[in-house]
């Protein structure tokens, strides 16, 4: 069992005394008061006389021309920006060690470069004389070297791992494992989605998260954890990076979000977490062109009910049944995986022919037909279908729609919703009537803020389903509980105004901007279309408080009966799933 880190705790911290990690190493200072090696290649040296009066990079710059100038040297660019690196280089490192006193903590700096063994042996532990025994290691340490793979030289590549893999290496070398208690890597999404133009990196980070694996197992006692970190607010993410995340919809890492990351982490007792945590958003790969031919895909699935934990949460007259959403999901989350880099943008003609119900007549086997209809490079139309075989040989058809995707996705549409609470009701009370037989992971209903005859606003908000509970239908093209929740809007209007219950038949089209996220509160408009006493027309939008679009489904309809308040009320099963 690792120990809690103290004042008298001490890190050796490589990459420690610049950038994102100094300013980790900072945090970590003002909340632990501890002790810190910070190694890194800069040499750290006071300003020399000519940089004195310069207090910024542009004057250092105009002070550098002047004393090469001065020597009778030519100021080229690359001399002029060797002399300003190191002293702005220099600068950082007091400028850090000064912040760590501040906060509380200590720090000694370390000239060494990570990749030579000895220098990093005989520094840890002069340093050590000084501060205590080391008993953590982070290793923040990294290089660039992005390019495609065909343009990579070997020294590309020797520059780009060695900081990684034998910088680390070096490291535990360096410091005993059994006076260790904490192990923290630093490595990238890079390392766990890949990344284009970063072979080398991806690679090196993938094997600091493999190492941390393997000294979990040879070492029990030590907390340790890779962090898979996402792309920083900070360092080397320059304002074209950030134009191309936001264009590719990857979230940036505030600075501070990510050191209380760091800190939760270290929380964390032996056992409380995965060796292996990433943090940030996944690394979009780029479109891979389709080809001309129209081709037809059939994919072939077994479902079962205890694969799916949240189907005990959409149960109707004692049976699981699958919610017409979760098929959407299947069949748009398929399409996306054919079609790499495209995503789920709009469907049409959505049809719910035969629903699937998890009960003793439950098809063996279920098969998904993907079916080109017409492809370009920013638009891709397919045709998708699941269905069964019967147990005397008959095509049996559940779901239909034609999906579209589109290489990027347009801006999430406006508009100025009413959020003026005249009603007011609970949403609990639907649950509890079972005007809705939905459980935890479809429960989202807050408030009917106002129900009229041609409209109603509804307030919700989405609960945390874990990963595992949704078993076999994975939140993937799009997060199919919110539009679930969205559409109870419909069984609410019909319990008001028909006093009957309603089960969803089909949808005209829907367009897919963005998702709700997890634990977030969301909005539902509904405009009715048309409604008689069996049947009711709708259109939904799904949105946040300023009008922002998440989700529309336009000539969403129900099928209205007084028969399915006895089935709605049925809405567990028999035998709950393990």
């Amino acid at each position: 069992m690792s120990q809690p880190i103290t004042s008298s705790s001490v890190f050796v911290v490589s990459g420690g005394a610049r950038g994102i990690t100094a300013y980790c190493v900072e945090v970590m200072a003002e909340y632990y008061q501890c002790k810190f090696i910070l190694m890194g290649r800069s040499e750290l040296h006071p300003d020399p006389d000519w940089a004195q009066s310069a207090p910024d990079e542009a004057s250092l710059k105009t002070a550098a021309m002047n004393t090469l100038k001065a020597r009778g040297e030519k100021p080229t660019p690359t001399a002029v920006q060797n002399m300003t690196r190191e002293v702005l280089a220099s600068r950082e490192i007091r400028e850090t060690l000064a912040r760590i006193t501040q906060k509380g903590g200590h720090a000694e700096y370390l000239s060494a470069d990570i990749t030579n063994a000895n220098a990093v042996k005989a520094g840890i532990q002069t340093a050590s004389q000084k501060l205590g025994r080391v008993t953590g290691i982070i290793h923040g340490a990294g290089n660039l070297a992005d390019k495609l793979i065909e343009n990579k030289t070997q020294k590309d590549f020797e520059t780009v791992y060695s900081a990684k893999v034998d910088g680390l290496k070096n490291l535990l070398e360096a410091v005993s494992p059994n006076d260790l208690q904490h192990l923290v890597l630093f490595s990238s999404v890079a390392g766990f989605f890949g990344n284009v133009g970063q072979t080398d990196y991806s690679i090196a980070n993938e094997i600091l998260n493999k190492t941390a694996y393997l000294y979990q197992k040879r070492y029990p006692h030590l907390k340790i954890v890779s962090i898979n970190w996402g792309p920083w607010d900070a360092g080397m993410v320059t304002p074209q990076l950030k134009a191309y995340f936001a264009e590719n919809n990857i979230q940036v890492i505030p600075l501070d979000t990510g050191a209380a990351m760091l800190i939760h982490e270290l929380e964390n007792q032996v056992g409380d977490n995965a060796v292996q945590v990433v943090v940030g958003s996944g690394i979009a790969f780029p479109a891979i062109l389709p080809s001309d031919d129209l081709k037809t895909h059939r994919l072939h699935r077994v479902l079962r009910l205890e694969d799916s934990p949240f189907l005990q949460d959409h149960v109707v007259g004692g049976s699981a049944v699958l919610p017409m959403v979760s098929a959407m999901s299947w069949m748009s989350s398929a399409a996306e995986g054919l079609y790499t880099g495209y995503k789920f943008y709009a469907f049409e003609a959505y049809k719910v022919l035969k629903g699937v119900v998890f009960d003793e007549n439950v098809p063996p086997r279920f098969v998904l037909e993907l079916k080109d209809v017409e492809k370009s490079a920013d638009q891709i139309m397919v045709d998708a279908m699941i269905s069964s075989t019967t147990s005397g040989g008959k095509p049996r058809f559940h779901y239909s729609t034609r999906l579209i995707l589109r290489k990027k996705l347009p801006p999430m549409p406006t508009f100025s919703p009413d959020l003026n609470p005249r009603d007011n009701i609970a949403g609990q009370k639907y649950y509890d009537d079972y005007t809705l037989f939905h459980g935890f992971a479809f429960k989202g209903v807050d408030r009917v803020l106002n129900i009229q005859r041609e409209s109603m606003i509804v307030e919700c908000t989405l609960p945390n389903v874990p990963a595992s509970y949704q078993g076999q239908f994975p939140v993937q093209a799009f997060n199919y509980y919110s539009v679930d929740i969205g559409l109870q809007s419909m069984g609410i209007y019909v319990k008001h105004f028909f006093g009957a219950g309603s089960l969803p038949l089909r949808a005209g089209a829907g367009e897919h901007y963005g998702d709700v996220r997890w634990g977030e509160k969301f909005y539902v408009t509904l405009d009715i279309v048309a409604s008689t006493e069996t049947k009711l027309v709708a259109a939904i939008r799904l949105h946040d408080a300023q009008g922002r679009v998440y989700r529309t489904v336009r000539d969403a309809e129900v099928t209205i009966r007084n028969t399915l308040d006895p089935l709605f009320r049925q809405n567990r099963l028999p035998k709950p799933l393990a």
